[in-house]
């Protein structure tokens, strides 16, 4: 008799009690930090050569303390999975979401009637031209927290279309990470490596979008062929029990429509008409930044415009249609924030709150029944957030132990006496080993790459090559690591355990870590423009 996997919380707390050990037989250790200023931030950087030991802070108790810690330090994303769970709650119950899944499968049939696109399969089609989107977020402004939200779309999409979860959360989050991984115009992975490096920002670009061409094609063919296995015979699948909620959920659902437009809705219309015009007045121009370039547009104005013409259109037929006019909106409106306003979470999750708000008014919900709809969406997605708090204990106890500096002292002393190609590849396993305790990527340039780029100065490594290595170490492992909040939130809404994940993911994330190593090798070999 085969005994029963752990639960997720289980394997995150004995990582916790397995960090708090290391505490007693690691010594202990620190780096000095400096203020610098890179891209016009401040960030707090370490001192290459100022390492010294120092007496370590053992670690008992605090294996029990570290979830309260990891829960102070993960607030934003908590917060953020709260809130989304709630206001998706909300718009779940108006249907829109099912009727766009089986209005948009509706209209993919009628695809199949070309010859051509049959051929190539409709779906496949779907699927790639939905993920190459998603990848292009991550390569361009680092597309990661917004993945949680768009989980609850692609999950019961991705099962209407006769796929599983896994494939649902690929569409989005793993889409996201494989171009994030690749990325070329990344702020927060190459722009900060680049600017702790010395180098001009985003040069070497040619190379860069060849690298997040191969990894797309690579992640996306193993993407789509477990995809054809799964809708082949879905029971085939690692989570065919877990997705019996999303199975039932979507269940007959296109037989309950009622189409109709409340007052509500002409209420809802208006006054975020009124609201996006002042917003349009106060914010005519924004400059949108695209990597190392700045593009000055009326992106305000304009979605204001098309918001109003969307929404009369569709409130001549349902409301339905409007509540899906608003998400496609708030879509659009996050996207001008984070590249125009440098939103993050809090910003995000506001704008999400308002979606659920909106929608429910639209729908003709009572402000008491909008609230009790939220509160339900905040009970059912809570365990995702308590895994965030856990698994970020296991950097508190790391941090609070004093051996953080030491492990990375310790590794980087590893590459010693290598040559360029092992010099690079040594670099490329610490990147990928730290981004299990330090999942932050800006985070982890800023302690690694003031030192690594010096010491590939003297072993004559170019240092974009430097900024590579810490580009997919920081990447591919974001799918697999437990103390990644994005990841775990992910999971938890998806409703996807994180060790049937883990059996799904960690070949993928081999092949993709090979695949790495190989694109890194022209970094050294060869003359590439920019490096």
């Amino acid at each position: 008799m085969l005994k029963k996997v752990p639960h997720t919380y289980v394997i995150i707390f004995s990582l916790i009690v397995f960090c708090a050990v290391l505490t007693w037989f690691i010594p202990g250790g620190e780096f000095e930090r400096e203020q610098t200023v890179v891209n016009g931030v401040e960030r707090e950087v370490i001192k290459p050569g100022s390492f010294q030991y120092i007496e370590s802070d053992r670690q008992t108790w605090q294996s029990f303390s570290a979830f309260f810690d990891g829960f102070v330090n993960t607030a934003n994303i908590i917060a953020f999975i709260i809130m989304i769970g709630g206001a998706f709650w909300i718009l779940n119950e108006s249907k829109a979401i099912d009727i766009g899944i089986y209005s948009f499968l509706k209209f993919a049939k009628k695809w199949e009637r070309n010859k051509l696109l049959r051929k190539l399969g409709v779906n496949n089609i779907i699927l790639t031209g939905i993920m190459l989107i998603f990848s292009l977020f991550g390569a361009v402004f680092g597309m990661s927290e917004e993945t949680i939200a768009f989980t609850i779309i692609f999950v019961p999409l991705a099962i209407s279309m006769g796929y599983d979860s896994i494939v649902g959360v690929s569409l989005c989050f793993v889409a996201a990470a494989l171009g994030f991984a690749g990325a070329f115009l990344n702020p927060f992975t190459v722009g900060i490596a680049q600017g702790l490096s010395d180098i001009p920002l985003f040069s070497g670009i040619e190379y860069r979008i060849f690298m997040w061409i191969v990894i797309n094609i690579v992640g996306f063919t193993f993407i789509l062929r477990y995809a054809s296995r799964i809708h082949k015979n879905p029971k085939k699948s690692l989570v065919y029990k877990e997705d019996e909620y999303w199975r039932h959920r979507n269940e007959n659902s296109e037989t309950s429509f009622k189409f109709k437009v409340p007052r509500g809705a002409w209420i809802a219309f208006a006054s975020l008409s009124v609201f996006l015009i002042l917003f349009s007045v106060f914010f005519p121009i924004s400059i949108l930044k695209i990597g190392n370039s700045e593009i000055s547009f009326p992106a305000v104005p304009v979605a204001t415009a098309l918001f109003i013409v969307s929404g009369i259109l569709t409130l001549r037929k349902t409301v339905h249609y409007f509540i899906l006019s608003l998400l496609t909106f708030t879509i659009i409106f996050l996207i001008i924030g984070v590249m125009g306003y440098g939103w993050y979470v809090m910003e995000i999750a506001t704008l999400f709150l308002a979606l659920g708000i909106f929608s429910g008014i639209a729908a003709g919900k009572t402000p008491n029944k909008i609230t009790n709809l939220f509160i339900e969406g905040a009970q059912d997605i809570l365990p995702a957030a308590l895994v965030v708090g856990l698994a970020g204990g296991i950097v508190v106890i790391l941090e609070d132990g004093k051996i953080i500096d030491t492990i990375l002292y310790s590794v980087s002393q590893s590459m010693q006496d290598l040559g360029k190609v092992g010099s690079v590849s040594i670099m490329y396993v610490i990147q990928s080993f730290l981004n299990i305790f330090i999942p932050s990527g800006s985070g982890k340039a800023a302690l690694t790459m003031p030192m690594m780029s010096q010491f590939s100065d003297l072993i004559g490594i170019s240092r974009q090559a430097t900024v590579v290595a810490f580009q997919f170490g920081d990447g591919f492992t974001n799918m697999i690591t437990p103390t990644s909040g994005v990841l775990i939130g992910v999971l938890g809404i998806a409703r996807i355990p994180y060790e049937k994940w883990f059996k799904w993911v960690a070949p993928f994330v081999v092949i993709l870590t090979v695949l790495g190593f190989l694109l890194l090798l022209p970094t050294v070999l060869m003359d590439l423009n920019g490096f």
